[in-house]
């Protein structure tokens, strides 16, 4: 009997939990969550509520449930040390070291690594722990990218043109940057299509899921204030409908690169995820961020369409077989829509209650919810998760639509998600952008 030890109580983590249970060894699951998902503990034989940064009773359930090997979900548990953590209990991990997730944690980190061993793809940037030589750099730039050096729950990026007007706006941004964080990092601004690679690997061998595209902008269009991502979809080919094959093989690449550089630096394999944030533009593949983890909502679209067996990828990840590991995913599309709540992300509304309709064949992820027993609560966050899957991309739309709709409540959604205007757009855009060579 596998027993298999979930961290983490998001979407994301509902998806692999399912992916979990798909299994077909016999296998018992055990969450460790900082809130009560619904969904998981449904599927769950065991669960424990706690703190993501208390290693002592993460360990303490891990040791008395008796795990064979951990998944983790979200990246605060990986900054925590959670995986050095189950490690000490003989706990193999699908996750990185601390260390290690520097990798998604630290941004300088990633920068300068692809520096030292001259990995293809970075923009111009540089690194600054002071305002000294700021200025300057701004002004080389024709338009630029502000990130602090840390995590910010994918809403800390700005942007000129979006979020900056201009290089006096930029200074105000890194004065209070650095005033949080130990550096802040100015890119220069890439024009293109964005598109998520998530890769297993066990440090040396790197194994691609099919690629999605999510959509950070609150409202239809890409309009309104970044969020932790509104929804994504991914496509039957396995391509997306703006990217070439080569365009996933140059992304792949990075991603080896990386995993090399990073063994090379600190004598120690990376284990676990290694999500890409990637750009198409004229000049190629650029890598705009990794993530040390699955991607949310990206693992909605990768894993319901996986299958072989979750459980023995992850053996693959941590023993450092995933070179003999399946992994294999139905040629089929998927759309992955959120509904939030009112006002989100930047006034949202809490405590309020919701009810889901007929999901009417729209797979059901369960996010930042509570279940009490009059019924479903939001906290504040995205709420739940609805994902259309099917071989025609414009049924997967419908479905992940449809069942959206379907919610009562004050809650909203971005309905140009999936849809076939949207698909249309991006591909123009990327045909312009080609255009220029």
């Amino acid at each position: 009997m596998i027993k298999v030890l979930l961290i983490g109580n998001g979407a994301r983590e509902h998806a692999i939990a399912e992916a979990i249970r798909r299994s077909p060894q016999p296998h018992k699951l055990y969450s460790f969550m900082k809130s009560n998902n619904p969904g998981i503990r449904t599927l769950s034989e065991k669960c424990e509520l706690g703190d993501y940064n208390d290693m002592e009773k993460l360990s303490s359930f891990a040791k008395n449930v008796g795990a064979d090997v951990c998944v983790v979900g979200p990246e605060a548990p990986l900054d925590y040390g959670a995986v050095d953590a189950l490690a000490k209990i003989g706990v193999p991990s699908v996750g990185p070291v601390k260390e290690l997730a520097k990798l998604e944690t630290s941004k300088a980190f990633t920068r300068n690594l692809a520096r030292k061993y001259r990995i293809p793809g970075s923009p111009a940037f540089e690194i600054f722990r002071d305002m000294d030589g700021v200025k300057e750099f701004l002004q080389s730039l024709d338009s630029f990218v502000v990130k602090p050096d840390g995590l910010t729950g994918g809403k800390g990026v700005m942007v000129h043109g979006e979020h900056l007007k201009d290089v006096s706006d930029a200074l105000r941004y890194c004065e209070s940057v650095l005033r949080s964080h130990a550096s802040v990092i100015i890119e220069e601004k890439l024009e293109g299509e964005e598109f998520s690679l998530q890769s297993f690997t066990d440090g040396r061998f790197v194994l691609d899921c099919p690629p999605a595209q999510d959509h950070k902008r609150a409202y239809a269009n890409d309009e309104g204030p970044n969020t932790g991502g509104m929804g994504s979809y991914s496509c039957a080919d396995h391509l997306l409908p703006f990217i070439r094959k080569s365009d996933l093989e140059e992304a792949h690449r990075i991603t080896e690169l990386f995993a090399r550089a990073i063994e090379k630096e600190h004598g120690k394999l990376y284990v676990g995820v290694m999500y890409g944030g990637f750009m198409v533009t004229r000049d190629g593949v650029k890598l705009l961020e990794y993530n040390a983890r699955l991607g949310d909502p990206e693992t909605m679209n990768v894993l319901p369409i996986l299958s072989s067996d979750f459980i023995d990828l992850c053996f693959g990840i941590t023993n450092g077989a995933l070179a003999k590991t399946k992994a294999e995913f139905d040629k089929k599309a998927t759309v992955c829509k959120y509904v939030v709540p009112q006002g989100y992300p930047d006034n949202p509304v809490k405590g309020e209650k919701i009810e889901l309709g007929a999901a009417a064949g729209a797979k059901v992820y369960y996010a930042s919810v509570d279940q009490k027993p009059d019924g479903l609560y939001m906290s504040g966050s995205r709420a739940v998760a609805f994902v259309g899957i099917s071989h025609d991309f414009a049924e997967a739309e419908r479905l992940a639509e449809e069942a959206v709709k379907s919610v009562k409540g004050k809650v909203f959604h971005r309905p140009d998600i999936g849809t076939q205007a949207l698909l249309d757009k991006r591909v123009r855009h990327m045909e312009m952008i080609r255009g220029k060579k």
